[in-house]
C-alpha cells in the first residue's frame, strides 16, 4: 500500500516546506486534499453505512421470525393431524361397542371381519383387537400375536382406561415385547359389569406421518411422553423408548417455539405441541444454522455489495478530490509562475539596464585610452630615439590589446543585457555557446572543471531569440556546475539532425538524477538542491523558455553517472515578433 501511495503521489504532495522568496502558495494543498477526502466520504459512507447496518438488522430479525413462524406452523399442522389420526381410531373404537353386543365381539370370526373393515376402512394402523372382561383377561383376541388370555389388570393402561372410559396409551413393549401402543374403550353392561375393546396401533404410522412433513435445517420430527421418554425414533436423539437428552418443555395448550442450547452447545430451534387426551408431546427440533444458511449467504452478498459500493465511493472521491486540488494547484502553479517570472524578468531587465550603463560608462574610457595610446603610438613613430626602442612600442601595443579585449567584454555585456527585448535574428551557434562560456569561464577555471565544445561544421545559423538562448544555456551551465565536484567535465556540441533542426548537448559527470525525480525536473518549485540554496525555478524558466521560441528540450540521466541535456532549435523561428520601433 505504501509503495503503492509513493508512485501514485499527485503533483501537489511533495511542496517544500517553504516556498523561499517573495510570493508562496496561497493553499496547504494537503490539507485541502485530506479534509476534501474526509468530509465527501464521511457525508457518503455514513448515511450508505447506517442504512445497510439497519436493513442487515432488520432482515435478520426478520429472517429468525419467519424461521419461528414456519416451525410454529409445521408443528401445529403435525399436531392437527396425529390428533386427527388418535382421534378417528378412538372413534372407530367408540362405534364399535356401541354397535354391537357383547356377545357379538366374543364371537371371533366376527372380531376377524371386524378387524378386517379396520384395517380396510382406515388403510391400516390397526394391528389388532380384543376384548378384555372386567377382571382384565383377554376373552377374545384377533391378531399376530398369542395374547387370548392375557392378564392386564396389573397393567397401568387398564387401570387408566376403567378409570377414564377411554384411553390412548404411550409406546410400551407390554407382553409382546415389542414397541406399540394400544386405544381402549371401556363399556357398561346392563348387569353392572363391563368390558374393554383394546386395539394396537402400529407405532410406524407415527413414523410416517413424521417423515411427510417438510422440515428444512436438518430438522427432526419425534414424539415423547410426560416423562421424557421417546416415542418414535429420531435422526440425532436416539431410539423409541430412550431417554430424552433434553428438558421436557412445560405444559401448554398452544403450540409453542423456543431457541434452546444443546449438550454441544448448537442453537436448536424446537416446536413442541401437546397433543389434547393423549401423553404425547410432539417435538420437531432444527437446527439454526442450517435454517440461516440461506441468510448467510444473502449477508455475504449483502456485505460483499457493500465492500463493492464502498470501493467505488472511494476511488471516485479520491479521484474527484486529486483532480479538482490538482486544477486548483495548477492554477496557483501558474499564477506563481506569472509572479516570479515578472520578477525575474524585472530583475534581468534591471541587471541589463545596468550592465548597458557601466558598458556605456567603461567604453567611454576605453575610447579615451585607446585614442590616447595612439597618439603616443605615433609620436613615438615621429622621434627615432623611440622607434628603435622596442619595449615601449611593444608596451603601447600591449595597451591597445587589452582596450579592445575590454570593448569586446562590453559589446558581449551589452548584447546580454539586450535580452529582455524579444526579437528574431540569425544567431551563430558556436558563437553563442562561446559568448555564454565567457560568463562562466573564471569558475570553471577557479574549480579546474573540464569544458569541452563541440560544434559540426555543417551546424547552420539559426533564426532565434539571442538573449533568450544566452539565458537558456547559462542556465544549462550553471546547473551542471552546480551538479559537479571540482575537476568535472562538461561537453557542449551542436549538429544538425534531420528534422531541420539544430540540437545542442549539455553534458556533465555530475551527481545525476534519480528516476522517480528524472519526470519532475521541469516543475516549477522542484529542486534537489533545497538545502544547498536552490529554489527550483532555474529549469522550469528554461524549459519555457525553450517552448517560447519554438524548441524542444530533453533529459537524461543516470544517479553517480551524469546528466545530459538537449535542446532542439528549430533552424527557422516559428513565431516571429515585431522588433520595437
Amino acid at each position: 500500500m505504501r509503495i503503492w501511495f509513493e508512485n501514485w503521489k499527485p503533483a501537489f504532495w511533495q511542496l517544500p516546506a517553504d516556498t523561499t522568496g517573495l510570493f508562496k502558495h496561497m493553499f496547504n494543498f494537503r490539507r485541502i486534499w485530506k479534509l476534501t477526502i474526509i468530509l465527501t466520504a464521511g457525508v457518503t459512507l455514513l448515511p450508505l453505512i447506517t442504512i445497510t447496518l439497519i436493513d442487515y438488522n432488520v432482515t435478520q430479525k426478520s429472517v429468525e421470525s419467519e424461521i419461528l413462524l414456519r416451525t410454529a406452523r409445521i408443528t401445529s399442522n403435525a399436531k392437527r393431524s396425529i390428533s386427527f389420526f388418535l382421534d378417528e381410531r378412538k372413534s372407530a373404537l367408540d362405534f364399535l361397542v356401541h354397535d354391537n353386543s357383547f356377545e357379538s365381539l366374543m364371537d371371533e370370526s366376527n372380531l376377524a371381519r371386524i378387524l378386517e373393515n379396520l384395517q380396510k376402512g382406515f388403510g391400516g394402523g390397526f394391528e389388532d383387537i380384543g376384548v378384555i372382561d372386567a377382571s382384565g383377561v383377554q376373552r377374545t383376541y384377533v391378531g399376530p400375536y398369542n395374547l387370548k388370555g392375557k392378564d392386564y389388570s396389573g397393567q397401568p393402561w387398564f387401570r387408566r382406561v376403567v378409570e377414564h372410559g377411554i384411553y390412548v396409551s404411550d409406546v410400551f413393549l407390554g407382553f409382546r415385547n415389542v414397541p406399540h401402543l394400544i386405544t381402549a374403550v371401556k363399556y357398561d353392561l346392563p348387569d353392572g359389569s363391563f368390558y374393554v375393546l383394546r386395539s394396537s396401533l402400529d407405532t410406524q404410522r407415527f413414523i410416517q406421518l413424521l417423515s411427510e412433513l417438510e422440515l428444512s435445517g436438518r430438522g427432526d420430527a419425534f414424539l415423547i411422553n410426560a416423562e421424557g421418554v421417546l416415542q418414535t425414533p429420531t435422526r440425532y436423539y436416539g431410539n423409541a423408548l430412550e431417554p430424552f437428552p433434553l428438558a421436557v418443555p412445560e405444559y401448554s395448550e398452544h403450540t409453542q417455539v423456543k431457541e434452546i442450547q444443546d449438550a454441544q452447545g448448537k442453537s436448536i430451534i424446537i416446536g413442541f405441541a401437546y397433543i389434547p387426551n393423549t401423553p404425547f408431546v410432539l417435538m420437531i427440533a432444527k437446527f439454526k444454522n442450517e435454517l440461516m444458511k440461506p441468510w448467510r449467504r444473502t449477508r455475504l452478498r449483502l456485505i460483499g455489495f457493500l465492500i463493492a459500493s464502498i470501493t467505488i465511493i472511494l476511488i471516485v472521491i479520491l479521484g474527484v478530490a486529486t483532480y479538482l486540488v490538482n486544477n486548483l494547484y495548477a492554477a496557483d502553479q501558474k499564477r506563481l509562475m506569472s509572479l516570479h517570472k515578472l520578477e525575474y524578468g524585472s530583475k534581468m531587465a534591471s541587471i541589463g539596464r545596468l550592465a548597458a550603463g557601466i558598458a556605456h560608462e567603461i567604453n567611454n574610457p576605453l575610447a579615451i585610452i585607446n585614442e590616447k595610446a595612439g597618439l603616443i603610438k605615433d609620436l613615438f613613430n615621429y622621434r627615432k630615439e623611440y622607434a628603435d626602442d622596442p619595449r615601449l612600442l611593444k608596451t603601447i601595443d600591449s595597451i591597445i590589446s587589452s582596450v579592445e579585449r575590454c570593448g569586446t567584454i562590453t559589446k558581449r555585456l551589452l548584447g546580454f543585457a539586450r535580452q529582455s527585448d524579444v526579437r528574431g535574428q540569425m544567431v551563430d551557434v558556436a558563437e553563442l555557446i562561446r559568448e555564454v562560456l565567457s560568463f562562466t569561464g573564471k569558475e570553471a577555471e577557479y574549480r579546474s572543471i573540464d569544458v569541452s565544445v563541440d560544434v559540426a561544421e555543417d551546424v547552420p545559423a539559426v533564426e532565434s531569440d539571442l538573449g533568450k538562448l544566452q539565458q537558456i544555456f547559462l542556465n544549462l551551465i550553471n546547473n551542471s556546475f552546480a551538479a559537479m565536484e571540482d575537476g568535472g567535465k562538461l561537453k557542449l556540441s551542436a549538429v544538425q539532425n534531420d528534422a531541420a533542426e539544430v540540437v545542442v548537448t549539455v553534458q556533465d559527470n555530475g551527481c545525476g538524477i534519480s528516476a522517480s525525480e528524472l519526470s519532475r525536473v521541469f516543475e516549477p518549485f522542484f529542486s534537489t538542491k533545497t538545502r544547498k540554496g536552490g529554489t527550483g525555478l532555474g529549469l522550469s524558466i528554461t524549459y519555457n523558455l525553450v517552448k517560447e521560441i519554438g524548441g524542444r528540450i530533453k533529459v537524461q540521466s543516470e544517479v553517480g553517472v551524469g546528466t545530459c541535456f538537449e535542446v532542439h532549435l528549430p533552424i527557422t523561428m516559428k513565431n516571429k515578433k515585431e522588433n520595437p520601433a
